[in-house]
């Protein structure tokens, strides 16, 4: 149960802006959409990029944490193609270079060394070198961008898009030492580099084996390729063909990029390999629909035995095919039989590891039994003070957004070490509510409810994407689709808020709600509760809003907010004005914004 009478609560707004904080980044996503109705997109792509600093490289491959949260979903089942807009705002916007953040002519002394140029250090290069740091970026590849340009395909990420929005970073003034490799931390730590602090941005560069029986005979060693090192051999062009027959061990987003690359290569006969049925698949919907659409064939319900080599030459996998059962609340299997599945060459993608050999054992830093560094998940430092990590070298993989709120919650530590502050300290987030009422029955938002259905993404035709790796798959929405895909939207961010003092109890609100999700009713226990609602409340993730007594008869108003869609119609037809729609906002702390400006540290 949660009140909601009092706006100084920040728990209730938790419960209502549900997209804005499923994005790790905290994307303030209902004011973005509203800015791309208006056909304002420049102001939209700045906004987003308050959090999001990559909007055109997110909008084509974020996993899109915030859309199950999308209370749209629970209206028609598909929500908000919110990672989809953020890819409008960033292709229709105008020049930005004026209005992004600079870094001041005078330094403020201090230097930070940022190991890899990958999502997670460029995020924390974006928030200091405004502040005046010296930031070094050391990268191993002779561009930026890590694991971004060099396991995702051009045909789902263009490099013209990794160029310009990783450029906006660096151009602010870091310094990237090109086709460098950190071999060891000691010796960067070492007083003649002199740097102040250091993040660990390095990614999980090392694919998981299968160390299966045939995997190491000589006539195999040179078909089977560990996934996330093709990928990278096919962006550098050492591979530009694969055999016709190819099997993919793996059903992860790794594995859906390297299905669809080598069927661009030449594997016409291109198969996934799965080890469960596709409920259980990690791979997102959206990657697995792609795949269908190019005829790429996914086997359930196998695992791996050997590699059959016949003549010192790779012909083929025997797999174990499985029955899975529900046993005591898990999942168990059994062997059915085996089959062998004929191929030429295999790529594994079954997963990726850390891999720290250049980081030394006796320097302060602990790692536990998975050989990972111990890192503090609120401040992302290390055991050794001023050795910070994030993105895929702190905890593994996880999907771009996360390793952009890293370098955010990162570049906070840092510059709290450099000032000499204690860097468990955070800065508060600041929340702020405004009424949105211009008039009797006038408000500052698009309240009418829109059935259409979600937009549905143009593809490049097969002929087309299958003539050149770099050909983009999605094309993106049309303004006509963008028009109507925000409108969709039941504005998360205008909050019910609802007064019980002014409640006169006559009934007007419950009457006019399109879809009952208000009911005035003597208090009881959550469970009755939730039966004597005007629509009964089924969905037990929700919470319901109760008020305090009503001033009549000590009833309560309770709403269910799982239903409601925030159209204004209460707050229209209440003659008290118990009812208002207003407009929450989450104010975001950056290690930016909440500075002087630059100057020196002692």
């Amino acid at each position: 149960m949660s009140c909601y009478t009092d706006a100084s609560n920040p728990k209730n707004y938790h419960k209502v802006v549900d997209c804005q904080y499923a994005c790790p980044a905290h994307t303030n996503v209902p004011e973005y959409l509203r800015l791309i109705a208006q056909g304002r997109y420049t102001e939209s792509y700045l906004l987003n990029r308050e959090s999001n600093v990559f909007p055109g490289i997110l909008g084509r491959t974020c996993d899109r944490p915030c859309e199950p949260a999308c209370r749209r979903g629970r209206i028609d089942g598909k929500p908000v193609a919110i990672c989809r807009l953020k890819r409008v705002a960033a292709d229709l916007r105008d020049d930005i270079q004026e209005y992004l953040p600079k870094a001041p002519a005078i330094r403020n002394g201090r230097r930070i060394a940022l190991v890899g140029a990958g999502p997670a250090s460029l995020t924390v290069a974006n928030d200091l070198l405004p502040l005046g740091y010296e930031v070094v970026i050391y990268e191993k590849y002779a561009r930026a961008g890590g694991l971004m340009r060099f396991n995702i395909p051009a045909f789902r990420l263009p490099e013209s898009v990794l160029d310009e929005e990783t450029g906006y970073i660096i151009d602010m003034g870091a310094e990237v030492r090109y086709n460098t490799t950190v071999s060891s931390l000691k010796e960067l730590l070492s007083t003649s580099n002199n740097f102040d602090a250091v993040f660990v941005g390095s990614g999980a560069p090392k694919g998981k084996e299968l160390d299966i029986p045939g995997r190491w005979d000589e006539g195999a060693r040179e078909k089977i390729h560990i996934g996330i090192e093709w990928l990278g051999s096919v962006h550098f062009g050492h591979i530009d063909k694969i055999s016709p027959r190819v099997l993919i061990i793996g059903v992860g987003n790794t594995a859906m990029d390297c299905c669809r690359t080598s069927r661009r290569l030449g594997g016409i006969d291109t198969k996934v390999v799965a080890r469960r049925s596709r409920p259980y698949f990690k791979a997102s919907p959206w990657e697995l629909e792609d795949a269908d659409e190019e005829g790429i064939r996914i086997v359930e319900n196998h695992a791996p035995k050997r590699f059959v080599i016949e003549n010192g030459k790779l012909v083929g996998m025997e797999f174990e095919r499985l029955r899975w059962t529900n046993d005591n609340s898990r999942q168990t299997s059994t062997v059915i039989d085996t089959v062998v599945i004929p191929c030429d060459e295999v790529i594994l993608a079954i997963g990726q590891d850390n891999a720290f050999p250049w980081i030394e054992r006796d320097i302060g830093i602990a790692f536990d039994v998975h050989d990972m560094p111990v890192i503090n998940k609120t401040t992302y430092e290390s055991t050794r003070r001023g050795v910070f990590f994030g993105g895929d070298a702190a905890w593994g993989p996880q999907n771009i957004i996360w390793a952009v709120e890293h370098g955010h919650q990162a570049a906070i530590s840092i510059h709290q070490h450099c000032q000499g502050l204690p860097v468990e300290e955070r800065p508060p987030e600041g929340m702020h509510l405004e009424s949105t009422k211009m008039g009797l029955h006038s408000w500052a938002y698009s309240n009418d409810f829109n059935p259409s259905e979600r937009s549905k993404m143009q593809h490049e035709e097969l002929v087309k994407r299958f003539s050149a790796i770099g050909v983009e798959v999605e094309l993106g929405f049309t303004p006509e689709q963008t028009a109507t895909e925000v409108e969709r939207c039941l504005n998360c961010d205008i909050e019910t808020h609802f007064e019980n003092n002014l409640c006169i109890e006559c009934d007007a609100c419950v009457d006019v709600c399109p879809v009952n999700c208000l009911t005035i009713t003597p208090n009881a226990n959550e469970m009755d509760l939730r039966t004597m609602l005007s629509a009964p409340a089924q969905n037990m993730t929700q919470d319901l809003y109760v008020s305090d007594a009503l001033p009549q008869t000590k009833r309560v108003m309770v709403k269910d907010e799982d239903i409601c869609l925030h159209c204004g119609l209460c707050a229209e037809r209440c003659p008290t004005a118990a009812w208002d729609m207003k407009k929450f906002e989450l104010v975001i702390p950056y290690a930016l914004s909440r500075s002087e400006p630059a100057v020196a540290i002692a």
